[in-house]
């Protein structure tokens, strides 16, 4: 089973495509780490926010789970450098992601905060001269900003850390419903030229991120899903109250539920409840035809067929063109 962990909805960032930062959770009402002892052993685990390097017993917060999951993975802005480097020093073996937005222009419009480019990238190359493996950057991909999509992949590839996508949508999550790319054919002809980049190299990871990518080029095109969304059977989202929700992607004028709080029974007897049936029947029925790599991932992982047909194809058409 995979988890992400909200720990808090507060945020120094001013996103254009996010609006957690006008309704933050205040510190007193946030669930206490001690919480965490209920959840079940984990495949991987999220940690993100808001920004979750706000919290002063985030390093609590990764003891604890550290115990129960296999992978850890913290999102963050990566403005607070030594927050971050401290505790990387303490957990070697998490992973880190920053979100960049772009090159520094577009990073810091669409992030609304001056310099948080520079705060980034120089968290990024801290990290790296502290030998952490599992690090590397994500971007948001939306009309301004996925001209710059290529270069932080290359910027990625020369630095040898990882590089994740997403494309904008909406959310409760997001508190926004006009989140929309306008300008699909140059952002889908981006994407494209991600997956033929991804399909070069000679890492199978790298080939699946292109499946990945093409499946989001599949969304903005507002076509199903690639595969089947198991939200809420296979991951979940512990939000900052203690809320366990299905996933993150719900929207209130669609739908929006929580199998139960965490603070009122073991995780077993919510995750198994009546009320848990349900939302899965809803999660089946949900018309939104998400793919974020928080519910995408666990489908590929259980469903690895197609993905792998389409890789195997798509891997012998690069190779075959360059000949």
């Amino acid at each position: 089973m995979e988890a992400a962990i909200i720990t808090t909805y507060r945020c120094q960032n001013r996103c254009r495509m996010c609006n957690i930062w006008n309704h933050p959770t205040r510190e007193d009402e946030e669930f206490k780490p001690g919480l965490l002892e209920k959840l079940p052993n984990l495949v991987f685990c999220n940690i993100t926010g808001g920004e979750p390097f706000l919290r002063a017993d985030l390093e609590e917060i990764v003891r604890i789970v550290h115990r129960k999951a296999q992978r850890i993975v913290i999102s963050t802005n990566g403005y607070l450098t030594d927050q971050i480097v401290a505790l990387a020093g303490r957990f070697p073996d998490i992973g880190i992601r920053i979100s960049i937005e772009g090159l520094p222009a577009a990073n810091d419009e669409l992030r609304g905060m001056k310099d948080g480019f520079d705060h980034g990238l120089r968290t990024l190359l801290s990290l790296q001269r502290m030998k952490i493996k599992d690090i590397g950057f994500g971007i948001t991909v939306s009309d301004r900003n996925a001209s710059d999509m290529l270069e932080l992949y290359q910027l990625a590839r020369n630095l040898g850390v990882e590089f994740a996508t997403a494309a904008v949508h909406n959310s409760y999550y997001f508190h926004t419903s006009d989140n929309a790319i306008h300008r699909k054919p140059e952002v889908i002809e981006s994407f494209r030229i991600l997956i033929s980049e991804l399909l070069r190299t000679w890492k199978p990871k790298n080939w699946y991120r292109a499946y990945f990518n093409h499946g989001l080029i599949n969304y903005i095109e507002g076509k199903p899903r690639l595969l089947p969304c198991r939200a809420g059977e296979d991951m979940f989202f512990l939000d900052p109250w203690g809320e366990l929700r299905p996933c993150n992607g719900m929207e209130k004028g669609i739908w929006y539920e929580s199998f139960g709080n965490l603070h009122d029974a073991d995780f077993t007897d919510i995750w198994n409840s009546a009320k848990a049936r349900e939302i899965r029947e809803m999660v089946h029925r949900c018309p939104k035809n998400c793919w974020m790599i928080g519910t995408a991932s666990p489908a590929i992982k259980r469903s690895p067929l197609p993905p792998s047909l389409w890789v195997i194809r798509h891997k012998l058409k690069s190779i075959f063109k360059r000949i």
